[in-house]
């Protein structure tokens, strides 16, 4: 009894998980403008599920800060300008070259061994295209990097901003050699933290950033052409 229960919760976590990012790349991309309504229901049967996974799809995007919950007008998409988005990334980019830098310092052979891992492991997703699993991947390769701070604080923040910017991060993705090109970027800056170059390895990470920055303003671009 108890297995059939865990299964259906996994089952309905899986679901609003698909449902957060279908909503969160037609928000990224502007497909869901800003102020649109997102009805439970009518969400409920485009996606052939029960309100109870889109009430959790709708939780997460609120705590993203993509949609917003108003009185009266219930959940809507909330306002997001191209200005906001490339200063927010602008900041992460600053957040994130600082946790390269003292990653390089502070990181244990342990994390060393395991980003390296993920690394290796993320070839194979590039080759076969799978979108949706680099995109968890990336998640957990930034991630190792924050905690190998050893500065809980500052991973907190970090993680934090992030969140803020996962649709985003996501949606850039998906530009054209993207996948490509963010690998090869995160390889570079293994490099620069196996051969102990913090300075280096910040310069890096913040060019990363800012070229994912740049991959989302194209892709933007081209899906408003398609």
């Amino acid at each position: 009894m108890t297995d059939g229960l865990d299964d259906t919760i996994e089952d309905r976590g899986l679901l609003s998980d698909r449902i957060r990012n279908a909503l969160a790349d037609e928000i990224a991309t502007g497909r869901l403008e800003a102020g649109a309504a997102l009805d439970e229901q009518q969400l409920a049967d485009r996606f052939g599920a029960s309100r109870t996974p889109v009430r959790e799809a709708l939780r997460q995007l609120a705590a993203s800060g993509l949609v917003e919950v108003r009185a009266r007008r219930g959940v809507v998409v909330a306002r997001m300008t191209p200005e906001r988005i490339m200063d927010m990334f602008e900041t992460v980019a600053e957040i994130e070259a600082m946790c390269a830098r003292l990653a390089t310092y502070r990181m244990t052979p342990l994390e060393r061994s395991h980003l390296i891992e993920l690394h290796d492991a993320s070839e194979t997703l590039v080759k076969k295209g799978d979108f949706d699993a680099y995109d968890t991947f990336n998640r957990a390769f930034h991630e190792a990097i924050y905690h190998a701070t050893h500065n809980s604080f500052l991973a907190e923040q970090a993680i934090a901003i992030r969140s803020r910017l996962t649709a985003f991060r996501r949606a850039q993705l998906q530009q054209e050699q993207r996948l490509d090109r963010s690998r090869a970027e995160h390889e570079a800056i293994m490099q620069a933290i196996a051969e102990g170059d913090g300075e280096m390895a910040s310069r890096r990470m913040r060019a990363h950033m800012l070229n994912a920055a740049t991959a989302l303003r194209r892709f933007i671009e081209a899906s408003k052409l398609a």
